[in-house]
């Protein structure tokens, strides 16, 4: 009778399920945080080693040895075991209270071919590493995940990311959820390693990044020491907001958690840097960062009102096409919008703080759903956004069905550069760019 009960009850939730909207589909519990038992190695072996673009044809190399006498140069060529180019890099580290990390090397190499597969060692000694370069033009796929952690779900979402052929990981904050406990940051970059050591991770910090302790740690100095960015080479004084280019795309990396206001240095920056996009070399221009702005969940309203109101102007005078951000623990895709409301000259903001965590799902969302909002659901996944060409872009989600990547939302983007939007702008917001 209990066989027949739990079969009952099996069937009576299978046509449950089919007959939801995706509003109110829900995933198991999070995982388990995963465990990374200790183990012996050599202090001058590379650890943790990942990769970010760092200005035009160039990459950044990042890794940690526990020897701080080792030095901090990357051998490399396009040759297994056949290193014709070197480059010298610096190092840093940094102390948490009792905690000492590592030497952090980082180093760039370059000028580097696009599309192109690359051999290289870290300090040399250890184990040989690959990489490959982006595209130079179009087509060009985007991986993109946020609020990772490293959770069994986090593995989840990593395996399913690196089944896509991406060239670049997009990652909008919160990344290790580390939150103080510093060794978290080493087992995170031991995680992630397989993928980033292959394919460049452009990241932006989150509220799980921050870490401050008053008059003892400043904040950020965990992500600012282990995951430099090219804020140096794209005119930024700050590794929380920097901006690159690849294949035909202008992404803008912003600070949710440091000034943002009219008069900080990160608004002049925006300013700055997007009167300098050349839509005719970079038709796409797409912005990253962690506190949503359109947000129908009933987790964390209203707390991106306030840079909303500052920074969306500029956004949309200047023909932003996309926006990702995470924080939410759920996935949601909206209109175009600007403003409050649905604008077929503004972007279209994506919700993707669904990589993992340990915190869970946020699972509940405002009803009825508000008229800019096109799907909207709680589940762990993962986006793949795909530039076919200058006018032209796929974006599909895939949410972390029972360890399987089932494509859950698609929807085909075109670039606001040739919609006569960028000429239908009023005056005084094209004049914002360019006001001191």
């Amino acid at each position: 009778m209990e066989k027949w009960g739990r079969l009952l009850l099996v069937t009576v939730s299978a046509l449950i399920f089919a007959s939801v909207a995706a509003d109110d589909y829900v995933r198991p519990k999070p995982r388990e945080t995963l465990q990374f038992p200790w183990k012996q190695k050599s202090s001058s072996l590379p650890e943790q080693v990942h990769i970010s673009l760092a200005g035009d044809k160039h990459m950044r190399v990042t890794w940690v040895t526990s020897d701080k006498s080792s030095p901090s140069f990357v051998e490399y060529g396009t040759s297994p075991g056949k290193y014709s180019y070197l480059g010298q890099g610096e190092s840093t580290s940094y102390s948490y209270i009792m905690y000492r990390s590592g030497k952090i090397h980082h180093t760039v190499i370059g000028p580097l071919e696009a599309d192109t597969v690359y051999y290289y060692r870290c300090g040399g000694e250890g184990p040989e590493f690959h990489l490959k370069t982006p595209p130079a033009q179009f087509p060009i796929t985007f991986a993109v995940a946020g609020d990772l952690g490293q959770t069994g779900w986090t593995k989840s979402t990593l395996d399913h990311i690196d089944q896509c052929k991406y060239a670049v990981h997009l990652l909008p904050g919160d990344l290790s959820y580390a939150d103080y406990m510093q060794h978290k940051w080493d087992t995170f970059g031991e995680l992630v390693q397989p993928l980033a050591s292959v394919r460049p991770w452009m990241v932006t910090q989150g509220n799980h990044e921050k870490e401050s302790i008053p008059f003892i740690v400043d904040e950020f100095v965990s992500f600012n020491s282990r995951w430099k960015m090219p804020y140096e080479e794209s005119g930024s004084n700050s590794n929380l907001y920097y901006s690159f280019e690849v294949a035909g795309v202008h992404a803008i990396m912003l600070g949710s958690y440091t000034d943002y206001d009219r008069y900080s240095d990160q608004y002049s920056w925006l300013k700055a840097d997007l009167s300098k996009v050349d839509r005719e070399r970079t038709p796409w221009l797409i912005v990253l960062f962690h506190v949503p702005w359109y947000n129908s969940n009933n987790a964390h309203q209203h707390e991106g009102d306030e840079m909303m109101a500052e920074m969306e102007p500029l956004l949309y005078a200047s023909g932003v096409d996309i926006v990702f951000t995470g924080h939410v623990h759920a996935y949601e895709r909206t209109k175009r919008v600007n403003n409050g409301k649905s604008d077929p000259c503004g972007p279209v903001h994506i919700t993707i703080g669904d990589g993992g965590n340990r915190e869970g799902l946020a699972r509940k969302y405002k009803d009825p759903s508000p008229e800019w909002s096109v799907f909207r659901e709680a589940s762990f996944g993962h986006g793949e956004l795909q530039m076919v060409n200058s006018t032209h872009a796929l974006w599909t989600w895939h949410r972390n069905d029972d360890d399987e990547p089932t494509r859950s939302d698609e929807v085909w983007l075109n670039s606001l550069v040739n919609s006569g939007c960028l000429k239908k702008r009023p005056q005084e917001l094209r004049k914002m760019l360019l006001e001191p």
